[in-house]
């Protein structure tokens, strides 16, 4: 262990001792809970602190995922019990503050569940339907710290990873760490991140970029803000880390404008670690340095693209390069770089901390660990779970998710974003995989799951999706450009009623065309969402197609042939299917990550 870093713990170690000696509360005002009325809350509890004369300490923390419970309130009282407080409301503060801060016992009535602790009448956090199966990495320390304070972030393990990497294991082992542990993209392609750092490390360049992606423009999708609202800490480390194992000098986190949070608090914490020496010249005392900032850049969904990525952090519009030379060669500004996704990063500290085998014993033989998965749409509790490779997707929806909020059947999943796919609930058996899912045509992507109950229209949907990719092509090639407009102007006359004989054969070949000719994933993957939907439901299209009702329930041509569910009418306008889908989520749902 470093010095700077054993001096770092024992100082953390004593604020993190001082900080529970006293009542501690913390709110939730990420995206989630300002979306959901938190700062009123917040300021009400302050009120009622200051009003009893109470030494209490108030918090900000992210979100734990339960966006259907939010604003969330955590009190914890030494000696007594620490409860969490759903759907808190400004005109609870005062009970909350005089009942459980200053009485020291939880309000049982208000409490949604209590926290290391058993309370009468009310369930342990653990044992909230969302919360089994959850087995947290990445977001280890959602709702539980201050997303600006260092000392609570290394109190709890942070940085433990990175001194080990320095101390420890150096440059060369830390890499096959990071391999051996068989960590894969969390951002949509799934590649081997220790295979991919090594291209990077392999190039014996002065000037090395580890750049961290968090554009993250996918309707469904809110889990890398979710994480540098929550705990920037660990993207920090991660990335730190990853710089160390490549030789890289510099990080960059790229995000997309608009949602303050993630950006201040990121910002704040890279300052924090500039400021006690885990960021700058000799990291922790060692002989390697590194620089970090943050770029932002305007809405645009294909900035995610990687070197459209480079070319927003350059200032230019973002627009896809042409490959090759590959990124590890020639990268932002001309130097070597190497880009991951945020959730990708954030895995890194405590795979090495823990090592490579306690990583790959969570998940299954070929997608190791944990997937963050984001629920919205027509589900019963909304938001985001964190569970091991291997569970199913009906129990990611049905057990943790609730189903459908009326008790409708459901239908399908729209997965992987707006250019995934969809999954009939025929398939809802599979397993979280992401080569099992990308086999079904249903790739798991960023992690986006838009559940939809038995009277959602799946060409309709489609429409949407198309919508979007068409609205959020680059322009820069020419089979995504005119493809995109060609796919949608299709499937709006199949989706009004108005289409013509031959039209689901030349939707296919303008897909294949922009499959085999574009430039990057978005035109590649553009054909994704008709491809997939056709797949399962082509009797719905050609019903439509037809100027007819979809068709009875059975009747989908696809695997499988048979279909639950009731009858879908059709002829819903695009935007109406746009307004009604994001009513039926809840509001901090709809506001991290549903349809724009």
């Amino acid at each position: 262990m470093t010095e700077a870093y054993e001096a770092l713990r024992m100082r953390a170690a004593e604020r993190w001792d001082a900080l529970h000696a006293k009542p501690w509360i913390r709110v939730g005002t990420g995206l989630m809970g300002e979306a959901a009325g938190a700062p009123e809350v917040l300021a009400a509890l302050r009120e009622a602190v200051a009003r009893s004369g109470a030494d209490a300490a108030i918090s900000e923390v992210g979100t734990r995922g339960l966006c259907y419970a939010e604003p969330l309130v955590d009190v914890f009282v030494p000696g007594g019990p620490r409860a969490l407080y759903g759907n808190a409301a400004p005109e609870q503060a005062a009970v909350i503050v005089e009942r459980h801060v200053r009485g020291g016992e939880a309000v049982a009535e208000l409490a949604l569940a209590s926290v290391d602790c058993d309370v009468a009448g009310v369930p342990r956090l653990e044992d909230l339907p969302m919360m089994r199966r959850q087995v947290r990495v990445a977001l280890r320390n959602a709702g539980e710290i201050d997303p600006g304070d260092l000392d609570q972030y290394v109190a709890r393990g942070g940085f433990a990873g990175l001194n080990r990497a320095l101390s420890e294991l150096g440059r060369e082992r830390t890499l096959e760490e990071v391999k051996n542990s068989g960590l894969r993209g969390r951002g949509g392609a799934a590649f081997s991140t220790g295979m991919k750092w090594s291209f990077l490390a392999g190039n014996p360049a002065p000037e090395k970029y580890i750049l961290c992606n968090c554009e993250e423009g996918d309707p469904g999708a809110f889990n890398d803000k979710t994480v540098l609202e929550t705990d920037p800490f660990t993207l920090i480390e991660g990335c730190v880390i990853a710089g160390y194992a490549t030789g890289a000098s510099n990080g960059i986190v790229f995000i997309r404008h608009g949602h303050d949070a993630p950006i201040d608090r990121t910002r704040a914490a890279i300052a924090a670690c500039y400021e006690n020496g885990l960021l700058g010249s000799g990291v922790l005392g060692s002989n390697f340095s590194f620089e970090m900032d943050v770029s932002l850049v305007g809405e645009s969904y294909v900035a995610g693209e990687e070197t459209a990525l480079m070319e927003a952090i350059e200032g230019k519009r973002s627009m896809p390069r042409f490959r090759p030379p590959f990124p590890a060669a020639y990268g932002v500004w001309g130097k070597p770089s190497n880009i991951n996704n945020i959730k990708t990063l954030s895995y890194a500290p405590e795979i090495v901390r823990r090592g490579a085998e306690w990583f790959k014993e969570i998940g299954t033989e070929k997608s190791s660990g944990t997937a963050i998965a984001c629920l919205s749409g027509d589900i019963r509790r909304p938001g985001l779970v964190e569970v091991p490779f291997g569970v199913t997707v009906r129990q990611i929806v049905e057990e943790l998710g609730g189903g459908d909020p009326e008790g409708k059947g459901l239908k399908f999943l729209q997965t992987g974003g707006p250019l995934g796919g969809v999954l009939p609930a025929e398939q809802f058996d599979m397993t979280l995989d992401f080569d099992e899912m990308a086999g079904a045509g249903a790739m798991f992507g960023s992690g986006g799951l838009i559940v939809c109950n038995e009277e959602r229209s799946v060409v309709d949907l489609t429409r949407t999706l198309l919508a979007f990719d068409q609205m959020e092509s680059c322009g820069k090639c020419f089979p995504c450009r005119l493809g995109m407009s060609h796919l949608l102007e299709i499937l709006e006359r199949i989706a009004d009623g108005t289409g013509r004989d031959g039209d689901m054969e030349l939707m296919e070949r303008v897909g294949l065309n922009m499959r085999g000719g574009s430039l990057c994933g978005h035109g590649q993957l553009g054909y994704n969402p008709v491809a997939s939907a056709v797949r399962f439901f082509g009797g719905e299209f050609r019903a439509r197609l037809e100027g007819g009702e979809a068709p009875p329930i059975g009747s989908f041509v696809g695997p499988k042939a048979t279909r639950r569910g009731a009858q879908m009418s059709g002829g819903t306008p695009t935007a109406s299917v746009k307004v009604d889908f994001v009513s039926r989520m809840e509001p901090a749902a709809a506001a991290a990550g549903g349809a724009r």
